[in-house]
């Protein structure tokens, strides 16, 4: 088990983050639209998993925002804002926002649990914990950080730097 925390308390993980050098578990996630999503569906991309609890707190929000801004007009890189939000808050979210994201959700996926991300004790019990795995072009983990505490932001640029 992984550990990170919770305003300062002791949450533990399902696992640990993938191995850097290693190949990125395979997933399928659901999309807005209700259609699954997979890495073959970003073949050929550079891809920065913002894994978090919900799009419905702070932070959480300003990542996606945040990694929005920051990849604006770059054609190799995707960024998968991965919640267990539905597909429609996600949806809303980023009608209500303005954002153009790609967000995918958990709900019918061991996603979570694969990617040692799945939170195991605290209020927050099955949801995601806030971590950034990042994938070359041909799905090879390059970089990943396991956030040192839910209510902080993940290192944007480390991720940035890394594709």
């Amino acid at each position: 088990m992984g550990q990170t925390k919770l305003r300062g308390n002791p949450v533990q993980t399902s696992g640990e983050l993938p191995a850097i050098g290693s190949k990125a578990p395979p997933f399928s996630l659901t999309r807005q639209d209700l259609s699954q999503a997979t890495l073959e569906t970003f073949a050929g991309k550079k891809k920065i998993l913002n894994i978090f609890p919900s799009i419905d707190t702070g932070i959480c929000a300003k990542s996606v925002k945040t990694f929005a801004e920051k990849i604006a007009g770059r054609d190799d890189l995707v960024v998968l804002d991965i919640s267990a939000d539905l597909p429609f808050a996600a949806k809303r979210f980023c009608t209500v926002e303005g954002v153009s994201a790609e967000t995918l959700s958990t709900f019918r996926s061991t996603f979570a649990t694969d990617y040692g991300v799945k939170l195991m004790d605290s209020g927050m019990a099955g949801l995601a914990a806030r971590a950034l795995v990042v994938l070359d072009a041909s799905d090879t983990v390059v970089h990943t950080e396991l956030v040192d505490d839910i209510t902080h932001e993940p290192g944007y640029d480390a991720a940035l730097a890394a594709v």
